[in-house]
C-alpha cells in the first residue's frame, strides 16, 4: 500500500521567490513508498521545493494552490532527478496526493496541470546536486 513513511519537515529560506510561493528546503528525509514503481522514494534532507507550482491566476490557485506539499516535494524531486519518466514522475504526484486525502477532481486538476505544463520543467530546470 501506498505510504508517506516519514512525516514532511521543511523550513522556508527564502519568500521572495516563485511568485510568492518561496522556496523551503527539507529538514529531514521524506520518504514514499510507492506502489505504482513499487519503490521506495526517498528526497533527502537539504532537498529545496517551491511544492506545487500552480499559476497565481485567481480560480487556479484558489482549486489547486497551497494543497499536497507531500506529494509536491515527491513530484518536485522526480523533475530534478529524472529517476523515472516524465509521465511516471506525473502519476506518483496523484498517487501520493492520494494518499495524503486530496479529493479526486483536484488530484486530477493537479495531475492534468502538470501534465499540460510539465513539459518545460522537465526539459529545463537545473538539476539539485543532493545529497543523502
Amino acid at each position: 500500500m501506498s505510504e508517506f513513511v516519514t512525516e514532511l519537515e521543511v523550513t522556508l529560506i527564502s519568500d521572495d521567490t516563485n511568485s510568492g510561493r518561496g522556496t523551503w528546503q527539507l529538514d529531514k528525509p521524506l520518504v514514499y513508498q510507492s506502489d505504482l514503481v513499487a519503490a521506495l522514494i526517498v528526497v533527502p534532507k537539504g532537498f529545496q521545493t517551491d511544492f506545487a507550482s500552480v499559476p497565481r491566476v485567481p480560480i487556479a490557485y484558489w482549486l489547486f494552490g497551497d494543497t499536497s506539499h507531500e506529494a509536491s516535494v515527491v513530484h518536485d524531486f522526480l523533475y530534478n532527478t529524472h529517476l523515472y519518466p516524465r509521465a511516471t514522475a506525473d502519476a506518483i504526484l496523484k498517487e501520493a496526493s492520494a494518499v495524503t486525502g486530496i479529493p479526486a477532481w483536484r488530484r486530477w486538476g493537479m495531475y492534468l496541470g502538470v501534465r499540460i505544463g510539465g513539459a518545460g520543467p522537465w526539459d529545463g530546470e537545473v538539476r539539485q546536486t543532493v545529497t543523502n
